[in-house]
C-alpha cells in the first residue's frame, strides 16, 4: 500500500486537500483505492478498516515507512500487547515495512502504483478543483474498476466457446460481466456543468484513454530498430490496440497467419478474436472473427514457442 496526492477539491467556498491510499494485492494483482482527508495515522486506520470491511481480512500488509504507516503500526503493536493468544491467532495479520529510502524493495507494488499515480496526478492537477470530496471518491472507484478490468491470463483464448480471460474483477466480484460506463456521451464541456456525475464520467474516460496507452507501452518496450528483432509467429497471443472499445473492455487475439514483406519482416497479421453474440435462444455465445491488422497495433503477450 502507498499514499499519493495531494489533490485540491472545492467544498462550498473552501479549497481542501485530499489524498489517495492505494492497495494492491500481491496474489490477485487487484487494486483498491480509498480517499484520505489527511495523512494522519487516524485517517489511515479508518481507510484500512474500510478496505478490510469491503474486501475481507488481510494476511500481510507491506508498505514504506511513511509517517502515517509508522504511527498506525505503533498503535497496533501497543494494542496487541493487551490481547490474549487466542485473539492474536484470530487476527493473523503481519505488518512489514521496507527500510527507509528503499522504495526499490517494493518493486512489485511500486511499479503498479506508479502507473496509476502518474496518470491520476496529471489529470487531477487540472481538474480536481471542479470536484467535491464525494465526487473525487466516486472517481477513484471508477479508476479502480478500470485497472481491475485488465486481463491477467491468455488461457483458452484460441477457443471461441471458452471462458473470457481472467481479470482481477472476476476474482473480486465472481462475475464475468464487464463494468460498462453509464449511457450517454461525455465531453469536456461537462467539466463546467453543475451535474457533478457527468464531470466524474468524463474524467474516468480520460483516465481510461491515457492509462490504457501507458499500460500497453509498458507491456512492450519498443526500442530503435538497430538490430533484427523477433518476428511475430503463428499462435502468438497478442493484445489488440483498439480505440473504439468502451471503457473497461480489452481485446485479446491469437495470430492465425502472418504476411512476410519482401525483406522477410512481418508487418501484417491475421488475428482470431472471439466476438460475443446471442444465439436463437438468447444465450450468450462467442463466434470466431478473423481480422487483419498491422503489427504496430498489437502487443505480444505470449510467444508461441
Amino acid at each position: 500500500m502507498d499514499c499519493f496526492g495531494p489533490f485540491y477539491v472545492k467544498e462550498g467556498r473552501k479549497e481542501l486537500k485530499r489524498y489517495g491510499l492505494l492497495f494492491t494485492c500481491l496474489c490477485s494483482r487487484a487494486v483498491h483505492i480509498e480517499l484520505l482527508n489527511d495523512l494522519t495515522s487516524d485517517a489511515f486506520i479508518n481507510a484500512l478498516r474500510t478496505f478490510i470491511a469491503i474486501r475481507g481480512n488481510v494476511r500481510q500488509l507491506r508498505s514504506d515507512q511513511g509517517t502515517n504507516f509508522v504511527g498506525a503500526r505503533r498503535e497496533f503493536l501497543e494494542s496487541v500487547k493487551k490481547m490474549d493468544q487466542e485473539s492474536l491467532r484470530q487476527i493473523g495479520c503481519e505488518f512489514v515495512m521496507n527500510p527507509a529510502s528503499a522504495s526499490h524493495m517494493g518493486g512489485v507494488w511500486e511499479r503498479q502504483i506508479r502507473t496509476i499515480r502518474s496518470v491520476l496526478t496529471s489529470i487531477l492537477d487540472h481538474s480536481s478543483q471542479r470536484l467535491d470530496t464525494s465526487s473525487l471518491r466516486t472517481y477513484l472507484y471508477e479508476v479502480m474498476a478500470i485497472i481491475n478490468s485488465r486481463p491477467l491470463t491468455t488461457h483458452l483464448l484460441n477457443d471461441p466457446t471458452g471462458p473470457q480471460p481472467l481479470t482481477p474483477n472476476h476474482i473480486l466480484t465472481m462475475k464475468s460481466s464487464v463494468v460498462l460506463p453509464p449511457p450517454g456521451e461525455f465531453v469536456k464541456e461537462d467539466l463546467y456543468l453543475r451535474k457533478r456525475w457527468r464531470r466524474v464520467q468524463y474524467l474516468a474516460n480520460e483516465f481510461w484513454t491515457r492509462w490504457k496507452k501507458e499500460y500497453l507501452l509498458n507491456l512492450q518496450q519498443r526500442g530503435k530498430w538497430c538490430k533484427p528483432q523477433r518476428n511475430a509467429k503463428t499462435n502468438d497471443i497478442v493484445m489488440l490496440m483498439d480505440n473504439s472499445l468502451p471503457r473497461n473492455e480489452w481485446k485479446l487475439a491469437k495470430v492465425t497467419k502472418v504476411y512476410p514483406s519482401e525483406d522477410g519482416i512481418i508487418r501484417k497479421l491475421e488475428l482470431l478474436i472471439s466476438d460475443p453474440a446471442l444465439d436463437d435462444q438468447g444465450k450468450r455465445v462467442n463466434k470466431p472473427v478473423y481480422l487483419e491488422r498491422p503489427i504496430h497495433k498489437t502487443v505480444t503477450l505470449l510467444e508461441a514457442e
